[in-house]
Parts: C-alpha cells; sequence; structure tokens
C-alpha cells in the first residue's frame, strides 16, 4: 500500500511540474498559478520519495520485491521532480536578484529595435546603478571583449556569433553596430532580450552585450550565463 501510494505521489507530481511551464507558456494559466504548481508538486514529490524509502525498507524486509520495485520507482521519480526547484531555490539565495545584465555597466548598450516586442514587459529597460553594483558583486567576470579586428569584420563576426545562438533575430543594424534578438527559454517561454553593440577601439573593435528579462526578478544567472556563451562563440570565429 505504502509503494503504491509513493509511487502515485511522485507521478502526479512529475505531471504536475510537467504542466505548469507550458500551461503559463500557452497562457491556460498565470505565472503565479505556475509557480505554485512547481512548488507543490515539488513539496509532494518530496514526500514521495520519504513514502517511497520508508516502504522500500518494509519490502525489503519482508521480501516483497514487488512492492518494494514499485516504492524505488516511485523514490526516484520523487527524487526527479524534487531536486531541480530545490536546486534553482538554493542558487536563487546565492545569486544576487537582478535580471538585466551588460557588459558595460557605465554606459550599456541601449534596446531600440526590441522596444515595440516588450510592451507590457514587467521589467524595465533602465539599467540603474544598483543593478550595476549587484551586478559586479555577483557577476565580476562579465566584461567587453577587444578584437582586433576593424569594426565592419567585428560586426559581421558579431553577426555571425548571434546566429549560431538559439535567438530569434530582431534586427541587424550595420550603420549603427547594433544586433538585436530575443531568447525564449523551453518550457515556460520566457523571454529575454539581448543587443549586441560594437564600437571602435584603439586595438580593434570592442563588443559590447547586454541580456534582459522581460519578466521576473532574479534571473537565476541565466542573462550572464547567455552573454558568456556568445562570448565564447565569438572567440571561436
Amino acid at each position: 500500500m505504502l509503494a503504491w501510494f509513493a509511487f502515485g505521489a511522485a507521478i502526479a507530481a512529475a505531471i504536475v511540474a510537467l504542466l505548469a511551464g507550458p500551461g503559463y507558456r500557452f497562457a491556460w494559466w498565470s505565472l503565479g498559478s505556475a509557480m505554485q504548481a512547481m512548488f507543490w508538486s515539488a513539496i509532494v514529490a518530496m514526500g514521495a520519495v520519504a513514502i517511497g524509502l520508508i516502504a522500500t525498507i518494509f519490502a525489503f524486509q519482508t521480501k516483497a520485491h514487488g512492492s518494494m520495485r514499485l516504492a524505488l520507482l516511485g523514490l526516484v521519480i520523487g527524487l526527479a521532480v524534487a531536486l531541480p526547484p530545490l536546486t534553482l531555490y538554493l542558487k536563487a539565495k546565492s545569486l544576487p536578484r537582478i535580471h538585466d545584465i551588460s557588459t558595460d555597466s557605465e554606459n550599456p548598450p541601449a534596446f531600440v529595435a526590441v522596444l515595440a516586442l516588450r510592451q507590457g514587459a514587467s521589467n524595465s529597460t533602465a539599467y540603474t546603478a544598483e543593478n550595476a553594483a549587484a551586478q559586479k558583486s555577483g557577476y565580476p567576470e562579465i566584461a567587453p571583449k577587444v578584437l582586433k579586428s576593424a569594426p565592419d569584420e567585428a560586426f559581421a563576426q558579431a553577426e555571425a556569433a548571434a546566429r549560431l545562438m538559439d535567438w530569434e533575430i530582431v534586427a541587424v543594424s550595420p550603420a549603427d553596430y547594433r544586433i538585436e534578438a530575443t531568447a525564449t527559454s523551453l518550457l515556460f517561454g520566457f523571454k529575454d532580450d539581448v543587443v549586441i553593440r560594437v564600437t571602435p577601439h584603439a586595438e580593434g573593435s570592442r563588443i559590447d552585450v547586454r541580456s534582459l528579462s522581460r519578466v521576473g526578478i532574479s534571473d537565476l544567472g541565466v542573462n550572464a550565463r547567455r552573454i558568456q556563451e556568445f562570448m565564447q562563440r565569438l572567440e571561436a570565429k
């Protein structure tokens, strides 16, 4: 009985967790509802893990091998459901609560073309001094990149690297040396906007990148990782 309960609770938690993101993405329910669903699915999954552990021990002692397999399955599924949100929670505790990352914190690249797409977004495009201080503390490695190429060539390199990313390219403006794009997350469909700016530099060209989430207080490090990945692709060019 305990084994079936653990298995059933784990399966129910998995279904809720898997539906939470797509449900928000396709506007079946609000972001708040989706977050609540993720929270409660994790709680139920942890309960399934605890019950599954007890059921496994009991089944082992009574040599009920079928029940033990079922309990172990519930335990494994419960762990698979509970660990990701728990990991994200712990990560959120260790990272700054910001959602706007720029390689130039004094004069961040400005969004132009994507502004029309951000209508109704809860996050502003204003890059504040408080945000800059938090970014420097949490992500000191974020910095511009200098290429030895002339601006026109560097811009072509930046565009090629951007097109290798999993982004929707919104605008390419050679006259302004500016590229704008939007990245969309898989499950929840969260949209983050990216702008790349190329400027002349004494050694060639300087590449600056800014990545900004449309919703959410903390981005859990996603924008910083996106900029780092782009810079790595740019190095490979």
